[in-house]
């Protein structure tokens, strides 16, 4: 699916943890709280509006890629102290000391 100048409108249902991970962060997973349900208003690629209810995987999906139109990662999200253990991962990440197999850019 497309979604075009979305905008969660709601978050509901419980809260439900699943590790997670992102191809812009790569080797590192951690569980992430998010609610089991949004509604969500795009304009689709014909300019049509559209508000359309995701749940599950479906909804914890377009949360993650939402936040990163608003900037934030699935890091970001974590305890202090799951931040400090996992901050010379994202120093070497940061500084390009990591392997993958796609093509990732570094300041």
């Amino acid at each position: 699916m497309v979604f075009l100048n979305p905008e969660i409108v709601e978050e509901s249902g419980k809260e439900c943890v699943f590790n997670e991970g992102c191809l812009s962060i790569p080797g590192i997973r951690e569980d992430v709280k998010r609610k089991d349900s949004i509604i969500i208003k795009f304009q689709d690629l014909n300019g049509k509006f559209i508000k359309e209810s995701f749940s599950g995987i479906s909804a914890r999906v377009i949360q993650h890629e939402y936040d990163h139109i608003e900037g934030v990662l699935f890091t970001d999200k974590l305890s202090y102290l799951k931040k400090k253990t996992i901050k010379r991962k994202l120093t070497e990440i940061s500084a390009g000391k990591i392997k993958v197999d796609y093509s990732m850019k570094f300041l």
